[in-house]
């Protein structure tokens, strides 16, 4: 250890005695060969990499990785391969961005563009041949044969006015002008160019036929692009290298990369030698699918024909893909050829090597390229500090992170930049306490927070339902004259909506437009998603109408959350309106006036919006993270039909095989969360489409089928999964423990959940706050309950340095309370102030499980040992006091303490009425109920899904059985929308008043709604319907069961 100490102090006087040089560097090809000859010698030595051989945090190595501050002036670019972090670049939350594209222009050996973003427009190609008509000539015929295409009319097709349009002469050059103009109507251009076919005299060219297929490309038409290139055989039309490249790029744009790799090889078997627009294609498109080891002999080829590549944000994606698989000689090689070609100043080209080993996690070649820059006395300068912060950071060294900024205080270096770099770090980690404590420190220090670390603080408050501190945050950025950014405004639209705090959501969200900022669809899809979340069906159909009249493009996805949204909901009547909106956002103008037909949508649909609703339901989609599609939701919906279809695994099967979709990780896990239900033909697929050549799963698309295994209690298939995983050399990572944790605890296996918890820690993972989590909730739950080993596990938590959560909390004192073990839970709940909750919040989540334990003596003594917080207290917890006096028969206690609230202004909760309509109902006092739900609507309330059901029940148990199902039906109609609970509820009731039949009913309407029926709720129903001696009907309920453990389960 005393020599790693000598090496910390010689490194560390090596950056205190750089502080104020410049940069120099010798770009002689000398250098650039030692760089690569000295990797190159290094590699050959080289070993595959383990977690092991990064850690041994030594001080040694540390050392070492302080020096990766870069070697030399790096070049500022925004390109998606450089080494972005959140801080600058605000299209993204946390971590670094890559958006790799396929789709730039190509062919530049023509005068036009091949591929097209979504955007862009169509190019029209200007020929500079010699022909017979003049250019004037030309365009004016151009446009008059474009303006009878596009003035279609019901009477006179297409082809009609063609022949009655009056030239003699059939251009070739004007039609294909012609041609291209319809970008936007493919449907139109088909059948010009069909028409174009029986014409005598005329004959399609290479560049008609190049045109076509970049429009059946851009129409994601592929059947008839397979077709157009049949058919240039069939006639003899030549192909050139534009239509191979054309046809190099659609694919890349669609990311079929098998069709890609067979064009080239086909291109090449005709002949037609590739340029290096044709490689930049193919090379792009494997970098982009994390393809690097063939993009790589594809770039090795293109050298030895001596085709220059000069892109260089190709040259680092390129090089990334090496870093990442580690192949350092590689990434070398890349550096070298980069100085050679004189894209970037040697020092440049350094810099993106080193940053392209960052991005990647691969610490161990870093240092190797360290060294050799230590070899050419590399001067770092300032800038290359904070990107060291940032990498280790970004790795989860915040400790190494700190070490650095040590020295750059000794440096007089610092600014507010890199205070908020850590405390991205430590919000990376989830670690909100030691980043408050940074970010107060850094205030105290005289520097100013950016807006970005103030919107990433906010976020993770409001995810960890810290409302009030969120909010104080966000007043206290605009006290500070920093004005708030679209991105922070629209984390407090999400925060506020995921409070169910609908109407604040929307005040902010209007704000923008007072601050001068234009809301967009990143914004709108934002807050479209968390109203979703929080079943908000006339809030989403009013942003919808917002976009529209803002001309704001309403992209696929968002339609799709929405619909998706709408149907599992059962909106059904809705969820045909939107499908109409979505379809006239994309018919052609000549078929309709647009806006008559959104203002007849708008006006259809408004008719059938819901009321407000409140219950928030979990929709699997990243909020900042969008996942990248690589595959379209035609693709997804044929597959989910054929899944979905049968349950005859073999037919299944045969249609998959039959349909010629590309496969990728992404799409798989979008069918496998979509089918989820599904479990037996799901996993059959998981199975089968793991065996198709050219596809390899993830560690997610594992970590998905072992949940759906787990959600259908197939757990000796979700074993088998793992034991696979393990096999294959997956990365097993904490989630994959946690899922099968949560699974095992959620069907009460909580002796299965811990023998797997101690399996995890002994193979040698560290369990996650998630992993603790949910295994207290397991064993806190009231079906296999093991209070001492939840006592064990939360204070095994603790010390590992986790925070709890407020729903842990809750649950876990709750437990406690149940349990008489008092004394536990008051030790729990002083422990709670260093973990950042205050203590109203604290005490308030005591004494909500007090109440709900039939404690409410104790709860009430509790309330007068307070002191100064007294109050705030009495406010929060003033629903589950009344909830506790009514559950002990104290109905005047409650009713004063009710008045009380009313006479210090204070309206009564949706809580408190919801109690009191409770205990009206079991002490058969309708009418004094129904008064009290009159009030609480009167107070402006809406009822939940709590408050419904119980009026459900307690109009059964006042024999109202019609009411009953009044009350039922106007939530499935108008929301909110009935959850397992409220089923469950409700079929218990009317199994119990004779009614097993309807009961029934109610078991296939779960089905339909997506809902899982339980064990007992089957049980319930085949009870009831023996009792009334109706043993036809259990059967058909016992066959019901066997089918869905049948559809549910892979192994039966």
């Amino acid at each position: 250890m005393r020599a790693l100490k000598n090496k910390l102090k010689s490194f560390d006087s090596y950056f205190l005695s750089q502080s104020h040089h410049v940069l120099h560097l010798s770009t002689s090809s000398s250098n650039s060969s030692k760089l690569s000859h000295s990797h190159k010698a290094k590699t050959t030595q080289q070993q595959p990499l383990s977690n092991s051989d990064t850690e041994e945090p030594s001080r040694a190595l540390f050392n070492e990785i302080t020096q990766i501050l870069g070697a030399g002036t790096v070049m500022h670019d925004h390109s998606p391969s450089g080494f972005l972090f959140p801080l600058e670049n605000r299209d993204t939350q946390l971590g670094f961005k890559e958006e790799h594209d396929c789709t730039e222009p190509v062919c530049e050996n023509a005068s036009e563009c091949v591929v097209l973003d979504k955007d862009d427009k169509f190019p029209v190609l200007e020929d500079t041949q010699l022909i017979k008509m003049g250019e004037e000539d030309m365009c004016r015929m151009v446009g008059d044969i474009t303006e009878i295409i596009r003035a279609e009319s019901g009477s006179i097709s297409v082809e009609e006015r063609l022949e009655n349009m009056g030239y003699c002469e059939l251009n070739v050059e004007v039609f294909d002008r012609v041609l291209k103009r319809c970008f936007k109507m493919p449907r139109l251009a088909f059948r010009v160019f069909n028409w174009l076919k029986l014409k005598d005299g005329f004959r399609h060219t290479t560049q008609t036929y190049n045109t076509m297929l970049r429009l059946a490309g851009e129409a994601k038409e592929f059947g008839l692009v397979k077709k157009l290139v049949e058919e240039m055989d069939e006639c003899g039309v030549q192909k050139d290298v534009i239509t191979w490249t054309i046809l190099l790029s659609l694919y890349g744009k669609a990311k079929k990369i098998s069709e890609a790799l067979l064009a080239f090889e086909n291109m090449q078997k005709c002949g037609c030698e590739p340029d290096a627009v044709s490689y930049r294609t193919v090379i792009r498109l494997l970098c982009s699918s994390g393809k690097g080891d063939i993009a790589m002999e594809f770039y090795k080829d293109m050298a030895k024909k001596d085709i220059i590549l000069d892109d260089v944000r190709l040259f680092k994606m390129l090089m990334n893909c090496m870093a990442e698989s580690g192949d350092v000689a590689a990434v070398s090689l890349l550096g070298n050829d980069m100085t050679r070609l004189c894209l970037m100043p040697e020092s440049s080209v350094l810099g993106c090597m080193l940053k392209s080993f960052c991005i990647s996690g691969r610490i161990k070649e870093a240092l190797e390229l360290i060294r050799d820059l230590k070899y050419k006395d590399v001067v770092l300068e300032s800038e290359y500090f904070e990107t060291l912060v940032r990498g280790l950071c970004k790795a989860g060294r915040i400790s190494d992170a700190l070490e650095i900024v040590e020295i750059m205080k000794r440096r007089d270096i610092v600014d507010g930049n890199i205070h908020g770099v850590i405390i991205n770090g430590y919000l990376r980690r989830n670690n909100v306490c030691m980043a408050l404590d940074a970010f107060q420190s850094m205030k105290e220090s005289g520097y100013v927070p950016t807006v970005s670390t103030y919107t990433e603080l906010i976020q993770h408050l409001f995810r960890l339902s810290k409302y009030e501190e969120a909010c104080m945050l966000y007043d206290e950025m605009l006290g500070k004259g920093i004005k708030p950014d679209i991105v922070a405004i629209t984390a407090m639209v999400a925060g506020h909506v995921s409070q169910n705090r609908i109407s604040e959501a929307w005040k902010f969200f209007k704000s923008m437009e007072c601050q001068g900022i234009k809301p967009t669809w990143k914004a709108y899809s934002v807050f479209i998603k968390e109203l979703c979340k929080a079943s908000r069906t006339d809030d989403i159909v009013k942003a919808l109408y917002e976009m529209q009249a803002l001309k704001i493009v309403i992209k696929d996805e968002v339609f799709n959350w929405v619909i998706t949204y709408m149907e599992k909901k059962g909106e059904l009547a809705l969820k045909e309106k939107v499908e109409q909106m979505h379809t006239a956002s994309k018919l052609v103008p000549e078929h309709f006036k647009e806006s008559e037909k959104q203002v007849l949508l708008r006006n259809e649909v408004e008719e059938d919006k819901g009321i407000c609703q409140s219950k928030s339901e979990t929709v699997d989609c990243s909020l900042w993270h969008p996942i990248l599609k690589t595959y379209s939701e035609q693709d997804v919906r044929d597959v989910c039909k054929i899944i979905s279809s049968s349950l005859d695994w073999s037919s299944i099967q045969e249609k998959l095989e039959k349909s010629n979709i590309e496969f990728t990780p992404e799409f798989v896990m979008e069918i496998l969360q979509i089918c989820s239900i599904h479990g037996y033909t799901v996993l059959n697929f998981f199975t089968w489409v793991g065996k198709q050549p050219g596809y390899r799963h993830t560690t997610e698309s594992y970590n998905i089928a072992i949940k759906i295994a787990g959600c259908g209690k197939d757990f000796k298939h979700m074993r088998s999964l793992f034991y696979e995983m393990r096999r294959n050399n997956y990365p097993i990572t904490s989630e994959t423990w946690t899922i099968m944790i949560m699974l095992y605890g959620r069907t009460g296996l909580t002796e299965m959940a811990m023998n797997c918890f101690n399996e995890m820690k002994a193979d040698g993972y560290s369990p996650s706050r998630s992993t603790y989590k949910y295994l207290i909730l397991a064993l806190c739950g009231r079906k296999g309950r093991k209070v001492d080993d939840a006592l064990r596990t939360y204070s095994e938590m603790i010390s590992s340095g986790h925070v709890p959560d407020k729903e842990l909390i809750e649950t876990y004192i709750g437990c406690l309370c149940e349990m008489g073990k008092i004394l536990e839970a008051r030790k729990c709940i002083d422990s709670l102030e260093k973990f950042g909750y205050t203590i109203p919040l604290s005490y308030s989540l005591f004494i909500r499980a007090l109440c709900r334990a039939r404690k409410v003596e104790e709860a009430l003594a509790l309330i007068e040992d307070i002191g100064t917080e007294k109050s705030s207290v009495e406010k929060l917890t003033c629903g589950s006091i009344v909830h506790g006096l009514l559950q002990k028969g104290k109905l005047e206690e409650a009713l004063t303490k009710v008045n009380a609230m009313k006479q210090e202004g204070i309206t009564p909760t949706i809580h408190v009425y919801t109690s009191l309509l409770v205990h009206f109902f079991k002490e058969k006092q309708v009418e004094k109920a129904i008064e009290t739900y009159e009030e609480m609507q009167q107070s402006g309330y809406q009822p939940n899904v709590v408050t419904y059901s119980a009026l459900i029940r307690g109009y059964m148990n006042v024999g109202r059985h019609n009411d009953a199902w009044n009350v039922f039906y106007r939530m499935k109609f108008k929301g909110p929308f009935p959850d397992f609970k409220t089923y469950s509820m409700f079929l218990s009731c009317l199994c119990k008043v004779g009614k097993s039949e309807e009961a029934m009913r109610l078991i296939s309407d779960m089905l339909e709604s997506g809902i899982v029926p339980s064990t007992i709720n089957f049980r319930t129903v085949f009870y009831g319907l023996n009792r009334e001696g109706k043993q036809g009907l259990a059967r058909v309920v016992l066959q019901q069961k066997s089918e869905l453990i049948r559809k549910r389960k892979l192994i039966t």
